[in-house]
């Protein structure tokens, strides 16, 4: 019997991991399947903020997949958490999707989208919506050195149908060379990430495996969380670039279907 076998719970990135945009990767399915049936439970830690949790749930029951929003630890809800901790009652401006300052402002976060005198932080995401003009007044802000830098992710670009696209690492590249101030990153690789799901579902950390594609947020947060770690040739990272990568996973996988197969063989 595998290691992997004896795995209960798995923390799934998304976004070229079990999916490429709306399409969903052979064997990702069956996988979730067996995680069901041998009585685990799957956790998708995704670094991908425009979406809510709700969301997701729509997103999963489109592929006939039914899960509950606490299964979602996004980079997004990651980034509430902080700021609820941090910045109650504060004034957040945040450079994101309508449907991030939806989820924020109906977790009680005040923001704006524009250059107000009390604004005490900025936060970047993931702004599939961004133009010019949120760059312009996000830089104003971040001008005045008491406004607080926060970000939801590092990743430098996300998986495309055709590729890849720029993500929130890359938005912040791009502030960073205007206003030269780096921000906070709140989502993976944080191991806050890999404790919350170990609390959510009652699981040991022997018993996680957290899978994803990118090797300095996926499985770097596993490295972090001190959990096993998986990483799939699906999305960004490259066999080649394990030879001096400082992130080395414990498994490696063209795809999961391979995983799969892995796990049951």
């Amino acid at each position: 019997m595998s290691e992997l076998s004896k795995k209960k719970l798995f923390l799934f990135d998304i976004d070229g991991s079990l999916s490429v945009g709306d399409t969903l990767f052979d064997g990702s399915r069956e996988l979730l399947e067996y995680i069901e049936k041998i009585g685990g439970r799957a956790y998708y830690i995704t670094n991908n903020s425009t979406k809510s949790n709700g969301d997701y749930v729509e997103k999963f029951a489109r592929w006939n997949l039914t899960t509950e929003e606490e299964q979602f630890v996004t980079s997004g809800y990651m980034a509430i958490r902080y700021l609820k901790e941090n910045f109650r009652d504060q004034k957040i401006f945040v450079l994101g999707t309508k449907s991030y300052l939806a989820e924020l402002r109906k977790q009680g976060i005040v923001v704006t989208e524009e250059v107000e005198e009390d604004v005490t932080c900025v936060l970047a995401a993931y702004d599939s919506e961004l133009n010019y003009q949120k760059l312009e007044k996000a830089c104003e802000l971040l001008y005045r050195k008491e406004v607080a830098y926060l970000a939801t992710n590092p990743d430098l670009c996300c998986p495309a149908p055709f590729g890849f696209i720029p993500d929130c690492g890359a938005i912040c590249n791009m502030l960073e060379a205007a206003v030269y101030r780096k921000p906070r990153y709140l989502g993976k690789p944080s191991r806050e990430v890999v404790e919350l799901c170990l609390k959510r579902s009652g699981f040991s950390r022997k018993e996680t495996l957290v899978v994803g594609d990118r090797l300095y947020t996926d499985i770097a947060c596993g490295i972090e969380g001190k959990a096993q770690t998986c990483l799939l040739l699906t999305g960004e990272a490259k066999r080649e670039d394990l030879q001096d990568t400082i992130y080395p996973p414990d498994y490696c996988f063209g795809t999961v279907r391979e995983l799969l197969e892995y796990i049951e063989s």
